[in-house]
């Protein structure tokens, strides 16, 4: 072990990696360690980059991480999907060289401006009449502007509904398309299945969306947005390849009554960083069927908690146990009840205090929701070497690791 170990036995930011979780455990962190793996990420930002049939947006919101963005960019992934002033600063400070898409449908005229004057920030998405008012009037009538009309589509294919907060009013879609076609340089249609999408038709439905709006609005359009909601791979929710979805979407896309110049772009954030960080974390009691660890609702486990989401897990032992898995649920370290994460989690039966957990499947979403509520914080970033605890990539795709790891 490097000396540069000692302490807490890690370093912030290790210049050789260590092999996996069970290295780390033997180190007996009391703080909960970010389990880093920049190879994870590299592969999925050359699998979009290589076979999605168009651009790829990178969703900045599922992990804001400038060492991720870097990651990214040296990959091929230079178009940014924002949805904040501070993502557009983060982004234009760590990415000086990438292009960055406001593509939150309601933002301040203040965000706006600063975006287009200071940051060179074109495209936005809109989906409303006054939003439309409000980006002219924030850029003083600019006649360089990508605006992206985003619709309302279902999310019944996907785990998490993203169907009823943004998307444009039916009885006004045509009479906004007209107007934004009007304002525009380049003008698109976008639209959102979900996280999570569960299966490609997802997307074929929501084309149908997009050929209805093109037709009825009688309109040229130069770019269709596809969104997010491009799956990873979870304890009961093991979706189709990815390529099953490019297939999908290239087909409707060809389909559609556009020009053959028009763009096809999507945004990407859980498929591009879910396999990039996992965590170890330790038990500090158990009870009956309840593990009582140092990170919970607020930390990284934050779905777990609020939306029943299910992570793989494994426990770091040496010897490993050989007794029968069996369903768990985890309590976190703070003082409130809601940090609770029902699972279930399946692990040995003789898991105890003292143990120490890998948490996998959490750099989307997971690093990215971390609060300090109650005084609890996470411990130190370490880079690892071995594979992600499920893969959508790779020679690992069909492949789960036990839920046991051996030191």
């Amino acid at each position: 072990m490097h000396k540069h170990h000692r302490a807490l036995g890690l370093a912030k930011a290790p210049s050789v990696g260590i092999a996996n979780a069970a290295e780390i455990a033997k180190l007996r962190p009391v703080q909960p360690v970010t389990l880093l793996r920049p190879h994870a990420a590299r592969r999925a930002a050359r699998y979009f980059v290589e076979k999605f049939p168009g651009r790829s947006l990178y969703a900045v919101k599922a992990n804001p991480s400038p060492e991720l963005l870097q990651l990214l960019w040296a990959e091929g992934v230079t178009h940014y999907d924002v949805a904040s002033l501070g993502e557009v600063r983060l982004v234009a400070e760590t990415l000086p060289e990438s292009t960055l898409c406001f593509m939150h449908p309601v933002k301040a005229e203040e965000a706006i401006a600063e975006a287009y004057f200071k940051h060179g920030v074109k495209t936005f998405s809109l989906d409303a009449m006054d939003e439309l008012d409000k980006i002219m009037s924030a850029t003083r009538g600019a006649t360089d502007l990508n605006l992206l009309v985003r619709i309302r589509v279902s999310s019944d294919h996907s785990k998490l509904s993203l169907a009823t907060k943004f998307g444009a009013e039916p009885s006004e879609l045509t009479r906004l398309l007209f107007a934004t076609r009007q304002a525009a340089d380049a003008m698109g249609i976008c639209f959102h299945v979900g996280s999570q999408a569960m299966n490609p038709a997802a997307y074929s439905e929501a084309m149908g969306r997009v050929r209805d709006a093109i037709v009825d609005a009688a309109i040229t359009v130069d770019i269709v947005d596809v969104g997010g909601g491009f799956p990873s791979s979870y304890p009961g929710m093991e979706p189709p390849p990815l390529e099953a979805y490019f297939d999908v979407i290239h087909r409707t896309f060809e389909a559609l009554p556009i020009s053959y110049s028009a763009e096809l772009w999507c945004e990407p954030g859980r498929a591009l960083c879910a396999e990039y960080a996992s965590v170890l974390v330790r038990v500090e009691k158990r009870r009956g069927d309840e593990l009582y660890i140092n990170d919970g609702a607020y930390g990284a486990l934050f779905d777990a908690a609020h939306i029943a989401w299910r992570y793989p897990v494994a426990l770091v032992r040496e010897p490993a146990s050989d007794v029968r898995s069996m369903p768990f649920s985890f309590y976190g370290p703070t003082c409130d009840d809601l940090d609770h994460m029902v699972g279930p989690f399946e692990l040995p039966g003789d898991v105890r205090a003292g143990d120490y957990i890998e948490i996998g499947m959490l750099g989307a979403y997971g690093c990215a929701m971390r609060t300090q509520f109650n005084g609890f914080t996470v411990g130190e970033n370490v880079i690892v070497e071995d594979e992600p605890m499920t893969s959508l990539y790779g020679a690992v795709a069909t492949e789960t690791r036990s839920n046991v790891v051996k030191l």
